[in-house]
């Protein structure tokens, strides 16, 4: 046994490498090739149903409207009723024929079998889940006084999803439907001040691709990978390291420092068009591929980066010390990267 070991770590890295070398060129040219011809002959949404966790703001609020584009009925899941009658009804005006809205916690397993329950009484089908609902932290691991408090960070970032799709499963088979997973970038990446959120969205990424191999042909998934979206995380809405959400926009500059941040319009119309042309994956904007590229190739390049930029100076407890946040000041390149939505505090009442 010992042998065979020693002889794969010794010829297993070169068959690997020349095996991308001479593969990956021909799979990207098919991919292109199949990804253009699926372009022309999306999915037609008309009439058939959606359901969207977190969709009274930020990605599922926009997305809501871009499947009422299409024609779909919705069934629009969060906490806030108010914030989802709203989007309710400027999703009817843009050509919904029916939307549901049903406050509901995706923490909480019960009220996740209730709403998929509620779509199914409603329409009779599902067609495509949306898996949206996120909340972010930004905090030092070693800040956190009580740990058990972020518990609440897994129960929404990673059960809040699997359990929809637990009960969506059945449902999904019947139609040859869709799973649309809202993972994000952290998952993929190690950026200081988000343990929690990096590790529940690194969960779920492996989730989904788990669950693609085990359904195969039957229930469709796409895994989403979104980059910095304007949301209320970007408008610094987090889970702090008390364990309660509020709103800090100067540890949201720390962490989003000159990165440019996308416009949630741009982002939903680039999930929904990839969702309806049975795409794997949608990384938006896609630029953010690049990232994921350093982290396989260079890890220590990038770990020492991350430390280098986004760790406050010895001695300087204050997270605004950090480079990152430096930069974003000196450039004053604020009013140029991020939309104007996300430079007010003012967080969406509901």
């Amino acid at each position: 046994m010992e042998l065979i070991h020693t002889f794969m770590n010794v010829v297993a890295q070169p068959i690997m490498l020349t095996s991308l070398l001479l593969f990956l060129p021909p799979f990207y040219f098919f991919k292109l090739f199949y990804s253009s011809l699926a372009s022309f002959f999306p999915e037609d949404m008309t009439h058939k149903v959606v359901l969207i966790t977190g969709a009274s703001s930020g990605i599922g609020e926009y997305l809501a409207y871009e499947y009422a584009k299409r024609g779909a009925f919705l069934v629009l899941v969060a906490r806030r009723e108010r914030s989802l009658h709203e989007v309710a009804e400027r999703a009817r005006e843009l050509g919904s024929p029916d939307v549901v809205v049903v406050p509901a916690d995706v923490a909480k397993h019960d009220e996740c079998r209730i709403f998929v329950d509620v779509a199914i009484t409603n329409f009779g089908r599902l067609d495509h889940l949306v898996n949206n609902a996120g909340i972010e932290s930004l905090c030092l691991f070693e800040e956190v006084n009580d740990i058990t408090n972020f518990r609440a960070m897994m129960d929404v970032n990673f059960w809040g999803s699997v359990y929809p799709t637990h009960f969506a499963i059945p449902h999904l088979k019947k139609t040859g439907g869709r799973i649309v997973g809202i993972t994000s970038i952290a998952g993929y990446n190690f950026i200081p001040r988000m343990s929690f959120y990096s590790a529940s969205k690194g969960a779920l990424l492996n989730f989904y691709e788990t669950i693609r191999v085990e359904l195969g042909r039957e229930v469709g998934v796409t895994i989403v990978v979104p980059g910095v979206i304007e949301s209320e995380m970007s408008k610094g809405k987090v889970f702090s390291r008390e364990g309660r959400m509020k709103v800090d926009q100067d540890l949201r500059d720390v962490v989003l420092s000159t990165v440019p941040v996308e416009r949630t319009e741009d982002c939903a119309k680039a999930i929904v068009k990839g969702a309806c042309r049975g795409a794997w994956y949608v990384i938006e904007p896609p630029w953010f591929i690049s990232l994921y590229f350093f982290r396989v190739f260079m890890p220590e390049i990038v770990g020492w980066s991350m430390r280098l930029l986004y760790m406050t100076l010895p001695g300087v407890p204050a997270a605004t010390s950090a480079l990152t946040k430096k930069l974003l000041d000196l450039s004053a390149l604020k009013d140029l990267l991020y939309p104007s939505s996300i430079q007010s505090p003012e967080i969406k009442a509901g």
